[in-house]
């Protein structure tokens, strides 16, 4: 807060932080995560995906609230899944979109254009 901090970025920040931290910082912390929220969430996404037999996957950009992967969701891209995968291929896949769809989310964040109501976030044009 000294420093002005206006938004907090997470990305592969393995740890829950504390409900302190997130009440100070509310709605100024994203996550991404490298599934189709709210299904596998946690530490083992792909390997849930390829086990549960899903067709798609993808990752969500939240909004982190005091949950485990569970704040209101900004934005998500779906990622095939395919019959050879593996957790690594699909992986990669999935982080290329992760690449694409975090700055995105991020600009809309900067520029205003996220209205967050409960659990859903609309983006303003």
């Amino acid at each position: 807060e000294e420093a002005g901090v206006t938004l907090v970025v997470l990305a592969g920040f393995m740890r829950i932080l504390s409900p302190y931290f997130v009440r100070r910082f509310c709605g100024r912390i994203l996550n991404i995560h490298p599934s189709l929220l709210p299904s596998f969430g946690g530490a083992h996404a792909h390997r849930d995906v390829l086990a549960y037999g899903v067709k798609v996957s993808g990752c969500t950009i939240h909004f982190v609230d005091e949950g485990m992967d569970s704040g209101p969701i900004i934005l998500q891209t779906a990622v095939p899944v395919l019959d050879d995968d593996t957790e690594d291929t699909l992986a990669a896949r999935v982080l290329q979109e992760e690449h694409i769809l975090y700055p995105r989310a991020i600009a809309l964040y900067v520029d205003g254009r996220l209205k967050v109501e409960g659990r859903h976030v609309t983006i303003l044009e």
